[in-house]
């Protein structure tokens, strides 16, 4: 057990103890058989405690406790409710809510240990632990222990709801509001006897997958042990080839589960790169953001030597990222995951298609945020951004005299110093042929683009923010598909024109632009990117003392158990 759930459980035992429960001494307990046991000899709820507490009481504790400062509002609010009456306690015994809450923390442990900077409960059997048997059960002692397990809980109910990060998510480059609940009604549900805490558990259907696959990775630790894969003299392994190496990549592979153990036992040629290992290295090259063209590189080697450690820290990264999105996306929208530079097309909460895209470069990276598209421009025009008007096109200008002409340019206003630029319609516009528009305060929208050499790229950072599209055709199509008056003709025309054609799009379509490094697919294959932007590692250094590293499991707990 963690100092949280220690001191909970100390000084529930304490509590019990001075009111007459002495445990028997016997074999040391596991925490979930601890857990029961306190469960065991609770009280069941009653509708009313004899005991109450004044609005100053509670004060006076907020004001001893410092810590539990972001919760007050929750916590007067608890107690007005209850016109002061005890949640944890009926009569002089604990209430069989306090235990629930106990069974609650025992399921969880590392990663939420650090969430809680002070635990009172644990100070408090700290100072009581030498004189237990002497302690009587006096009015303060009991005042401070309903107050503690009632700022413990709200403390972490927000931490598991809404996350462990608590500084304000923008300074993480998160632009999409957390979501919130009022734990104060919750903890209404739990002290009268109702004992479903789901609503404190992130339920969005990612969050769930990433964490079934903890199980699977804490079982390949010992992996990281392993001597690194090294391709030698060699620059790629291609199919046909032979190489003492691909006997270690062939059964890498099966350990990561992109090949079978059949298939490696029954290999004729164990040094020969086969078809059979072809197949599985194209998997987990795809899964991994590689080209899946079989061919094992310097890329394909750094993704396979990734210490398994890495992976899980990976995954917890991203499972506090699902904390902060709804818990349910609207079924019909578009996402955009910036790391995978792929836009998903959803209808009915599953991927209906997909496209390629590039986002922006390191130095001008596309915003984390989420929005509704409301028009689709045709053949528009560009107001080149003032940025680049002076970093790019000011300097081509002194070069070239040309050069606006040519770029089918021209000087709308502003001064010499700072020319308003404009780019007309027509297939050299650096927004191509169409753009899609949803208001924002970053100027990011989506967008044709006459440049399609970056597709080819396994590295599709290259823009100046905004997400260009591989398919932007199909995309206009596909949200004009509900007016039979947009004809794949009229739609053509409506790209080739020489002036701006705005059309509205009713309903408005959701658009989320995430930041996603680890999600399971619709296949259940798990997947990963690398951290483009250093979004990964600025939040790893939020989440854990040792940001180069995953935490390790609780003692005798699941690793599926770690987090929340």
């Amino acid at each position: 057990m963690n100092h949280i759930q220690q001191g909970i459980a100390t000084v529930l035992a304490a509590a019990l103890l001075c009111a007459g429960c002495m445990p028997q001494a016997g074999p040391a307990s596991t925490p979930a058989e601890e857990a029961r046991a306190v469960n065991a000899v609770f009280e069941s709820p009653e509708p009313f405690s004899v005991r109450t507490l004044q609005p100053a009481e509670v004060d006076s504790f907020l004001v001893a406790h410092p810590e539990y400062a972001m919760d007050s509002a929750a916590m007067r609010a608890f107690y007005q409710r209850r016109d002061g009456q005890y949640a944890w306690f009926v009569h002089d015994t604990l209430a069989s809510a306090a235990g629930n809450f106990l069974n609650l923390v025992a399921a969880n442990d590392s990663i939420l240990q650090h969430a809680f900077p002070h635990d009172a409960l644990h100070d408090l059997v700290e100072r009581l632990s030498d004189r237990r048997d002497s302690v009587p059960l006096t009015p303060t002692f009991m005042r401070h222990v309903e107050l503690s397990l009632t700022a413990q809980f709200l403390r972490f109910a927000d931490r598991k709801y809404s996350g462990l990060v608590q500084r304000d998510l923008r300074e993480l480059d998160w632009f999409i509001p957390r979501r919130k609940k009022d734990l104060s009604e919750l903890l209404d549900s739990l002290v009268a006897g109702r004992m479903d805490l789901s609503p404190i558990e992130p339920l969005h259907p990612q969050y769930r997958a990433l964490k079934a696959q903890l199980p699977t990775l804490d079982g390949l630790r010992w992996m990281d042990a392993l001597a690194r894969l090294d391709l030698g003299k060699r620059r790629k392994l291609e199919p046909g080839d032979r190489d003492t190496v691909v006997v270690a990549i062939r059964e890498r592979l099966a350990v990561l589960g992109d090949l079978s153990w059949y298939d490696v036992s029954r290999c004729p040629e164990p040094e020969r790169y086969d078809s059979t290992l072809e197949v599985a290295v194209k998997l987990f090259q795809d899964r991994h953001g590689l080209l899946p063209d079989g061919v094992i590189g310097s890329g394909c080697i750094r993704q396979l030597n990734t210490p398994v450690r890495d992976r899980i820290r990976t995954v917890l990264v991203n499972m506090e990222r699902l904390r902060w999105v709804p818990e349910r996306n609207a079924p019909d929208m578009l996402l955009v995951n910036i790391p995978e530079f792929r836009l998903h097309v959803y209808e009915g909460g599953r991927i209906r298609w997909s496209m390629d895209v590039v986002v922006g470069a390191e130095a001008t990276s596309t915003v984390v945020f989420s929005d509704s598209l409301s028009r689709i421009v045709f053949s528009p025009t560009w107001s080149v951004p003032a940025s680049i008007v002076r970093n790019e096109i000011l300097p081509a200008m002194r070069r070239d005299p040309g050069y606006l002409a040519r770029k089918g340019m021209r000087r709308t206003g502003g001064s010499d110093a700072l020319p308003r630029i404009v780019q007309e319609p027509g297939p050299g516009n650096a927004l191509g042929r169409v753009k899609f528009l949803f208001p924002n305060t970053y100027s990011i929208y989506l967008h044709d683009t006459p440049s399609k050499g970056g597709f080819s790229r396994e590295n599709r950072a290259l823009s100046h923010g905004c997400v260009r599209l591989g398919d932007p055709r199909r995309l206009a199509a596909y949200l004009l598909r509900g007016d039979t008056a947009w004809t794949d003709a009229r739609i053509d025309a409506a790209m080739d024109r020489k002036t701006e054609l705005s059309v509205p799009i009713r309903p408005r379509v959701p658009v989320f632009i995430g930041y996603f490094t680890a999600w399971v697919d619709q296949d259940g294959r798990l997947n990963f990117r690398d951290d483009i932007y250093g979004h990964d590692a600025k939040l790893a250094r939020e989440l854990f003392v040792d940001p180069g590293a995953s935490p390790a499991p609780a003692v005798n707990a699941p690793l599926a158990d770690v987090t929340p």
